[in-house]
């Protein structure tokens, strides 16, 4: 039987004659950007880290054998996708993962207010949700394109899913946006063979590291939604996939997300 791994590692030598791949992570300091990048590479594997500040689990030592490159990028700054290119240059990319998200700093709490929101907040937001994923995919898209059989993840968010009941506006504006750019995006990579994937998750544990899955944390109870190796695993699967088939949309709400 095939595990993940072999799988993985069965896939890209069939697909691109070269068992290491080229990741690039967005959001890569903390949270699910962490997650997906100390979790989705293998042995060989380059990942570029893109995050404003220096992801703490660089400073650690590591026994993974991946060759992780941080780059630092402000996605609040119209300049950012160019910074990345520079890093990037003519490499291929064969897994694009556009993870960084902000929110209402009132956001999912008792006390969020739409009109008190300073709309300098709500452009923040727009921002780095959707505007800088536009500029940042449309800029790396050649990237993909060098790669056999590329594909780019973006995550959006159980907002965007309609009757979800979230009050969030700017937040759930972008996520909504980027799920209707992922569906645009689809329809030009096709003919390059390229899967666009739009995952929607729901409340995320984010408070636990990677290592911590759900079934080794004997108190937890998912008062924290769903633990981020979940959501790992189900990106990790997206690499296995072959390329006669592609995964549009994965709503994965937490099982205490009641309106999702």
């Amino acid at each position: 039987m095939l595990t993940l791994s072999s799988h993985k590692s069965r896939f890209y030598r069939i697909f691109t004659e070269n068992i290491m791949a080229n990741l690039i992570i967005f959001g890569a300091s903390r949270g699910l950007g962490a997650a997906f990048s100390t979790g989705l590479p293998q042995e060989n594997d380059t990942v570029w880290a893109i995050s404003r500040s220096k992801p703490k689990w660089l400073t650690e030592d590591r026994s993974d054998d991946v060759n992780y490159i941080w780059v630092k990028t402000d996605l609040t700054k119209s300049d950012c996708a160019k910074i990345i290119s520079r890093e990037i240059v003519d490499k291929p990319i064969d897994m694009l993962v556009y993870n960084a998200g902000i929110w209402e700093s009132t956001a999912f709490t008792q006390s969020y207010d739409f009109e008190k929101i300073d709309p300098a907040e709500n452009l923040r937001v727009i921002q780095v949700n959707l505007t800088a994923a536009i500029d940042c995919i449309q800029t790396l898209l050649p990237n993909v394109r060098k790669a056999k059989h590329g594909k780019i993840v973006v995550v959006g968010s159980t907002s965007s899913l309609p009757n979800v009941g979230a009050p969030e506006v700017a937040y759930s504006a972008s996520k909504f946006g980027v799920l209707g750019m992922a569906h645009a995006l689809r329809e030009i990579c096709r003919k390059d063979g390229i899967a666009v994937t739009c995952v929607n998750p729901g409340l995320i544990a984010t408070e636990f590291a990677l290592e911590q899955e759900a079934e080794h944390m004997p108190t937890y109870d998912g008062r924290f939604g769903m633990p981020v190796s979940d959501l790992v695993k189900i990106v990790k699967t997206l690499l296995t996939l072959s390329p006669f088939c592609c995964v549009k949309e994965i709503n994965v709400p937490a099982m205490m997300d009641t309106h999702a």
